[in-house]
C-alpha cells in the first residue's frame, strides 16, 4: 500500500482515474438515452398508419421508451457511486442503474443486483473477497472525492492507495436540505439485510430514531421492483407516509434509485378523490381513529339519509296505494339484507312495485294485469322521481357530510360512543367547513366499502362520473367539492410500504389493509415514537390488516442522525417516560450540548428569534422551529421576518416532524407539547431526535427537564 494514503496528490490521481472511467459510463448512458428517444419518435411515427393496431403498437413503444428515458434521467445524478477491488484483481463498479457497453459487457452493476450485495455486506471481519471498498462522491457527472475502506489488508497490493475516513461518517456531517437523499452508497450491513429480505409476507423494520428506517424501506421498494418487476410494477407499489410534508421530503429518493413507477401517498391522500391535509386535535383524532367508529359508520350507511321522502301515495285506477314510513323502513331492511346499499340500487324499482302491487284489489289484482301496472308506474315521473329520491346512489363523501348534522350523529353514535365523544365529533365537523381532516379520510374510505358501488349491470350511468361532464362542468365540480372514487375494485396493490406505522389508528389500519389484502408489506416504525394512545387496539387492527401473513423482523441498532450529545438527552426522556423504548447507539460526537433557555412567557418569541438567527450562522442546512399544535399559526406569524430571510427555515408542529431531520431544531414550550395529548412525552421524544447538529429548547417552564434530570 501507498505510504501516503491521505496525501493530496495521491487523492487527486485517484479522482482523475475514477473520472476517466465515469466519463465512459456517462458516454454510454447518453447513447442509451438517444436510443430511447429514437424509439419514442419511431413509436409516434407508427401512430400514423391509420388503423387500431398501429395505435396500440405506438402506445406500447412510446410508453416503454418514456419509462426508459425517465429512469436514465433520474439516474444521472451520482450515477457511479461505488467500486470494489476484489482479491483476484477484478474491479466492479456499482451504480444507481446497470449499464453495459456496445458489446454488452458490464460497465456498471445495478446496486440491487446480487453481484452488488457484497458492496454492502462485506466487513473487515468478513471481507467476502473484497480488498478495498470505495465510495465515489460526485456533483453531477464530476467526481469530487473518494472515500475508501480497506477490508483485507493482508491481500492488498503494495501500491494500493486508501483515501479518506470512510463514506458513512463523511455522509453524516453533510448539511441537510429540504429533501431526503438516497444513501445507496453508505448502506450498512444490517440495513442491507432488511432491504434484501424475502419479498413475500410482511417485513417489519424497527429501531429507534435516526437508524435509517425510512430510507432503508425506500431502498427496499426499489430493490423489490428490480428483482420481481413484473409482479410489483403490474400490481403497483404504494408508499404511505404520515404527512404531505414528509412525502415531499422523500419524493426524490426512489427516482434517484432508478424507480419512477411507485405511488407516493400521505395518510390523508390514500383515497382517490379525497384529500385531508390538517390533523384533528389529539382527543378528536382518538375518537375518529377508534375501531368503534366502524359501528357508527355501519349504522349511518344503513339508515335513511337526510332529505329522503318518508311516504308515497299513488292513485291507480280506483285504488289509493300508500307506502308510509313504517312500510318504507321494512322495504329498506329487505333491500339491505345481505348486500351493500349501492349494490341494491338496481332492485329498488322492482321492490317498490311489488309493495304497491300487493295493495291492488279485486280483478285489477289479477296476474295478467301486472305487466300493465308496472308499465304505467315506470313511465310515470311521479313514481320515478320518488324512487330516485328515496334510494339515490350514495357517495361516501356525501354520507360522511351528514355526520356534521348533530341529530344524525347522535342517532348514529348513541350507545356506541360516550356523550362527551359525540360532542367532540360534533364540534370537529361543525367547524371544518366541509373539508376532511387526515383522520376523516379512513372514515370516508370505510363508507365506500359499506355503501358499495352501483353495479354496472344495472344499466344506469353513474351520476357521479365526472368524465361524462362537459369540460366547464368538470372544472366547476372540482372546485365545488371532493368526491371519492366510486370503484373499489382497483384499490389493491402488490406491495404496501407504510412508514411511521406506530402512529396508525385502527381505522387507518383498516384503510391500508384493504390496499394490501393480496400484497406483501414493508412496515416501518418505532413504538416509542407513537402518537396513537391505545397501542393494544392498534395492534389488533394491524394483525387483521396483515391477515395471517408471515412476518420477517429486522431491528436497526445504530443512530446515524443525531450527535451523541443530542441523543443522550432524548434517550433520557425515553427512559423516564416511555417504558421499553428502543434506544439505539449514536455513533458520533460534536462537542455541542443541547441548550435550554427558560424565560418569562412574554419573552418566549424574542428568545426564539434570537436562537434562530444564531443557529443560522452556525449551520449551513435546514432549521426547524417546532411548536405545540395549537401555536402553529402564532409561530408562523411571530417568525414572519425570519421565514422571509431564511428559505431553509420551517415552522412545524410535533406531528409534522415525523420522519424528518434538520441540521438544527428550536423547540418552543416543551411542557406544552407534553401536555397536549396522552402521547405528549412520545411526541417530545420525536422532536428532540430531529436535530442532527444543534438543539435549542425555549420555554416559560422546565418541568419536563426537571423530571429528566432528577
Amino acid at each position: 500500500m501507498s505510504d501516503q494514503p491521505n496525501s493530496s496528490s495521491a487523492e487527486q490521481r485517484e479522482i482523475a482515474d475514477e473520472q476517466a472511467y465515469v466519463d465512459v459510463v456517462y458516454g454510454r448512458l447518453e447513447e442509451s438515452t438517444k436510443a430511447a428517444q429514437a424509439l419514442a419518435r419511431e413509436g409516434y411515427a407508427r401512430g400514423h398508419v391509420g388503423h387500431e393496431g398501429g395505435l396500440v403498437e405506438r402506445d406500447a413503444m412510446v410508453y416503454q421508451a418514456s419509462k426508459r428515458i425517465a429512469a436514465l434521467n433520474a439516474a444521472h445524478e451520482g450515477l457511479v457511486f461505488g467500486r470494489l477491488d476484489l482479491v483476484d484483481g477484478v474491479k466492479r463498479y456499482i451504480g444507481r442503474i446497470g449499464v453495459r457497453d456496445a458489446e454488452r459487457e458490464v460497465l456498471l452493476i445495478d446496486w440491487r443486483a446480487p453481484a452488488a450485495s457484497v458492496f454492502y455486506q462485506a466487513t473487515a471481519q468478513d471481507p467476502a473477497g473484497v480488498v478495498r471498498r470505495r465510495v465515489l462522491r460526485s456533483r453531477g457527472a464530476t467526481v469530487v472525492g473518494v472515500e475508501d475502506e480497506l477490508l483485507d489488508g493482508d491481500n492488498a497490493p503494495a501500491d494500493m492507495v486508501v483515501v479518506g475516513e470512510g463514506a458513512l461518517l463523511a455522509s453524516l456531517s453533510r448539511a441537510r436540505d429540504a429533501s431526503m437523499h438516497s444513501v445507496v452508497a453508505t448502506i450498512q450491513k444490517e440495513q442491507d439485510e432488511a432491504i434484501r429480505a424475502p419479498s413475500r409476507g410482511a417485513t417489519t423494520i424497527g429501531g429507534g430514531p435516526g437508524t435509517g428506517k425510512t430510507v432503508v424501506a425506500l431502498h427496499r421498494a426499489a430493490y423489490l421492483l428490480y428483482v420481481d418487476r413484473r409482479r410489483f410494477e403490474s400490481g403497483g407499489v404504494l408508499v404511505v407516509g404520515p404527512s404531505g410534508v414528509f412525502m415531499g421530503y422523500i419524493e426524490r429518493v426512489l427516482p434517484s434509485l432508478g424507480e419512477t413507477s411507485v405511488t407516493l401517498r400521505s395518510l390523508g391522500e390514500v383515497v382517490d378523490g379525497v384529500s385531508g391535509r390538517r390533523h384533528d386535535a389529539p382527543a378528536v383524532a382518538a375518537v375518529k381513529g377508534s375501531a368503534r367508529m366502524l359501528q357508527v359508520l355501519s349504522r349511518v350507511a344503513r339508515s335513511a339519509q337526510p332529505g329522503e321522502p318518508t311516504a308515497f301515495r299513488y292513485f291507480y285506477r280506483d285504488d289509493v296505494l300508500r307506502l308510509d314510513a313504517q312500510a318504507l323502513d321494512r322495504l329498506r331492511r329487505q333491500l339491505l339484507s345481505g348486500q351493500q346499499r349501492n349494490r341494491a340500487y338496481g332492485k329498488v324499482q322492482q321492490t317498490l312495485l311489488d309493495a304497491l302491487w300487493s295493495q291492488v284489489e279485486g280483478e285489477r289484482a289479477l296476474e295478467k294485469e301486472r305487466d300493465e301496472f308496472d308499465k304505467v308506474l315506470t313511465t310515470d315521473d311521479a313514481f320515478l322521481d320518488f324512487a330516485t329520491a328515496w334510494w339515490p346512489p350514495l357517495d361516501a363523501v356525501d354520507v360522511w357530510e351528514t355526520l356534521g348534522d348533530p341529530e344524525t350523529l347522535r342517532r348514529s353514535a348513541e350507545g356506541i360512543l360516550k356523550r362527551s365523544e359525540i360532542d367532540l365529533l360534533a364540534t370537529s365537523w361543525r367547524s371544518a367547513d366541509g373539508t376532511p381532516s387526515v383522520e376523516d379520510v379512513p372514515l370516508i374510505d370505510e363508507l365506500r366499502y359499506l355503501l358499495g358501488e352501483v353495479s354496472a349491470a344495472d344499466g344506469d350511468d353513474d351520476p357521479y362520473d365526472v368524465k361524462q361532464l362537459m369540460s366547464f362542468e368538470r372544472e366547476e365540480a372540482a372546485v365545488r367539492k371532493q368526491r371519492s372514487t366510486q370503484s373499489i375494485e382497483d384499490d389493491s396493490y402488490a406491495h404496501v410500504l407504510v412508514d411511521e406505522a406506530q402512529d396508525l389508528s385502527p381505522m387507518q389500519w383498516r384503510m391500508l389493509g384493504r390496499r394490501g389484502k393480496y400484497a406483501s408489506w414493508t412496515i416501518v416504525g418505532d413504538a416509542a415514537q407513537s402518537s396513537w394512545p391505545y397501542p393494544d387496539e392498534a395492534a389488533r387492527a394491524r394483525t387483521a390488516a396483515l391477515d395471517g401473513k408471515e412476518e420477517h423482523h429486522f431491528r436497526l441498532s445504530t443512530n446515524y442522525r443525531n450527535s451523541a450529545e443530542i441523543y443522550d438527552l432524548a434517550a433520557q426522556v425515553a427512559r423516564v417516560a416511555i417504558p421499553g423504548a428502543d434506544t439505539p447507539d449514536a455513533v458520533r460526537r460534536t462537542g455541542e450540548e443541547p441548550r435550554h433557555e427558560v424565560v418569562e412567557a412574554a419573552a418566549v418569541w424574542s428568545a426564539v428569534r434570537r436562537g434562530v438567527r444564531d443557529l443560522a450562522e452556525r449551520v449551513e442546512g435546514t432549521i426547524a422551529v417546532v411548536v405545540p399544535t395549537g401555536r402553529r399559526e402564532e409561530g408562523t406569524a411571530e417568525l414572519a421576518e425570519e421565514l422571509h430571510d431564511l428559505d431553509r427555515l420551517r415552522v412545524l408542529d410535533g406531528l409534522d416532524t415525523k420522519g424528518l431531520e434538520f441540521d438544527a431544531v428550536v423547540l418552543v414550550e416543551p411542557d406544552e407539547v407534553v401536555a397536549e395529548s396522552e402521547a405528549g412525552w412520545r411526541t417530545l421524544y420525536v422532536v428532540l431526535t430531529r436535530a442532527t447538529q444543534l438543539l435549542l429548547t425555549v420555554g416559560s417552564t422546565r418541568h419536563w427537564l426537571d423530571r429528566v434530570e432528577a
